[in-house]
């Protein structure tokens, strides 16, 4: 099995990647920064959002597995002091696949030219630096309200606990092919309206947003945010892709969800 090690660049996080890197090797395994098996990421889940990025183009050939050197995180199964015992159950064992839904985001321009097609593992956010944004929104080619305010987060269910959350946003279990709208601060008077609720769309509605505006935009997929002009409409649906992630034990997902909002002490 071939496999490549991501580091969030601390000296702690290095120091792991390194052991990961020698011990593996010892075990006759191959590392390859370009066509892995398991990218293992070691940091937090920024990091793991880093290596998703990095691989996004061969999701069906590698699998992403998290070691977490801060606060437990979502995407991070594993902390330090189990280090020796993941090391042998990559080594040895199979791993099982868990498989996640992603957002797929098409952004097209307003004259003739190439889109911009992109996947998210977390969430898009659309924002402008000029003043409030304003779309027409429609689901499954319907118009459904016009928006005006901040900006709008669409979100995948995994990441749903995150800037969606904040929000206001509806936690997801990632079994959810599914994807979730979320408003950021919407102006609501005589002339624009909208339903001031999250909106969970299911894997086979589209949602396109089309600028009523001239704004250039900020469109941050997962932790990158470019600046788009001239956009002729933002297209957002669940992907056909999905992404995998290696587990060597069970982690259910209602327990990542209390150990970091609720308490630390889980029911058996």
């Amino acid at each position: 099995m071939k496999f490549s090690i991501l580091s969030k660049g601390d000296q702690k996080s290095n120091e792991i990647r390194s052991k990961i890197k020698n011990y593996l090797s010892e075990f006759q395994l191959e590392y390859d920064e370009e066509e892995p098996d398991l990218a293992i990421s070691v940091g937090g889940d920024g990091t793991l959002l880093e290596a998703f990025h990095t691989y996004v183009h061969r999701l069906d050939e590698t699998a992403f597995i998290g070691i977490h050197t801060g606060h437990l995180g979502f995407y991070a199964d594993w902390m330090p002091d189990e280090l020796e015992k993941l090391i042998i159950e990559i080594a040895r064992t199979p791993f099982q696949v868990v498989e996640y839904p992603l957002l797929e985001v098409t952004i097209r321009p307003q004259e003739e030219g190439e889109e911009d097609r992109f996947l998210a593992l977390n969430e898009c956010t659309i924002k402008t630096s000029e003043g409030s944004v304003v779309f027409d929104i429609e689901i499954k080619g319907d118009h459904f309200e016009t928006f005006r305010g901040d900006g709008l987060c669409i979100s995948t269910p995994s990441g749903s606990t995150a800037y969606n959350k904040a929000l206001g946003g509806a936690i997801l279990h990632p079994s959810l092919e599914a994807i979730q709208i979320a408003e950021m601060a919407s102006i609501n008077n005589r002339v624009f309206r909208t339903i001031g609720s999250p909106l969970i769309l299911p894997s086979h509605h589209t949602c396109l947003l089309k600028p009523l505006n001239d704004r250039s935009f900020l469109i941050t997929m997962d932790h990158i945010t470019r600046t788009y002009k001239d956009v002729k409409s933002i297209q957002c649906r669940v992907a056909k892709e999905k992404v995998r992630f290696a587990r060597f034990r069970p982690f259910p997902f209602w327990k990542r969800v209390h150990d970091s909002f609720v308490s630390d002490d889980y029911p058996n």
